[in-house]
């Protein structure tokens, strides 16, 4: 969500509609996309041209994550635990066993790679201002646990020490744990800086990157060579979704590995079980965010998705069978 002119600092959901809005206008996500199947045959033939062009092999890809826990983490379950914390990810790991930790990052002042989801730290910290603004030293000081509550009324993680960690501090924290990281904040080299902390934690094979903008996204591939896996941005979500309809898929010349949409977006259901089929059948996996409901969970898991991206993971956990602890 880093390129669009929002500000992020409401609730996931609110922020990923507006982003949503920004990418594809009045076009709705719906099986057909009729309104785009004109286009993405234009772009279907140019996406062809460019591969039967001279231009040597095609990079590299790193294969598709398998094997991970259904249960994603979102921001390490942000109705439960202080959002974007390695407290909060070692108390749902705790609670909740195998779980994929879904994390944003933005890089700082001084450039180091930071999670946290807002652009600011007004809605989780005591401190305000702008994420990229402040040094890391300047983000530390800060009570990264002082606004969570469970019920509105109590802050049980005010004064614990909680801060706003590094993401090398999330790879140290948990080894072998997956990891999703969504890039966020406009700051320019972020892509690079996220691919070096992965590549010194030795974290490429189990780490996931998205972002809402395509640009982003190919700056991540090419800082690292395509050694780590990513899903598609918007733009890529939604070429890959119009060439399906119109019989041209294997035009596209794609980069990525997963398909990471909402469930619905405005009303309009994205995610679908031909969704499913044809991306299981595509070599890709699908990840749907963000589901709180034990219903929502019950259909999503019927239809095979991969990963479910949720602010309860206690809700995922009932459904598995698993007693939190």
């Amino acid at each position: 969500m880093s390129n669009a002119i929002v500000r992020q600092t409401g609730d996931g959901s609110v922020v990923a509609d507006n982003i949503w809005q920004f990418r594809l206008g009045a076009v709705p996500l719906v099986l057909g996309l009729v309104a785009g199947a004109s286009a993405a045959l234009l772009a279907a033939r140019a996406l062809g041209r460019a591969r039967r062009a001279p231009d040597g092999p095609p990079p590299t890809s790193p294969p598709t994550p398998r094997s991970w826990p259904v249960v994603f983490a979102h921001r390490g379950g942000r109705y439960l635990v202080p959002e974007d914390t390695v407290e909060g990810f070692a108390e749902t790991l705790r609670r909740f066993g195998d779980v994929v930790l879904e994390l944003d990052v933005h890089a700082t002042a001084d450039g180091v790679v930071v999670v946290l989801h807002d652009d600011t730290v007004d809605r989780t910290t005591d401190g305000t201002g702008a994420v990229a603004e402040m040094t890391l030293a300047e983000l530390q000081e800060l009570d990264a646990g002082y606004r969570f509550s469970p019920d509105g009324r109590n802050f049980p993680w005010r004064g614990r020490g909680v801060r706003v960690p590094t993401l090398a501090e999330v790879y140290r924290q948990f080894p072998g744990r997956p990891v999703n990281v969504e890039v966020k904040g406009g700051r320019s080299g972020i892509e690079e800086a996220v691919w070096r902390v992965v590549e010194a934690a030795g974290a490429a094979d189990r780490t996931l990157v998205v972002t809402t903008s395509g640009a982003a996204i190919r700056r991540f591939r090419r800082a690292s060579g395509n050694r780590v896996a990513t899903a598609a941005s918007v733009g890529e979500f939604v070429l890959y979704r119009a060439l399906g309809v119109i019989g041209l898929a294997d035009l596209q010349n794609r980069r990525f590995q997963a398909l990471q949409p909402p469930d619905t977006w405005r009303g309009v259901r994205v995610t679908t079980p031909g969704l499913v089929r044809r991306a299981h059948d595509d070599g890709l996996r699908v990840d749907v965010w963000t589901v709180d409901e034990e219903a929502d969970v019950r259909r999503l898991l019927g239809w095979g998705v991969d990963g479910i991206m949720t602010d309860r993971p206690d809700v995922l956990a009932r459904v598995l069978g698993r007693v939190p602890a």
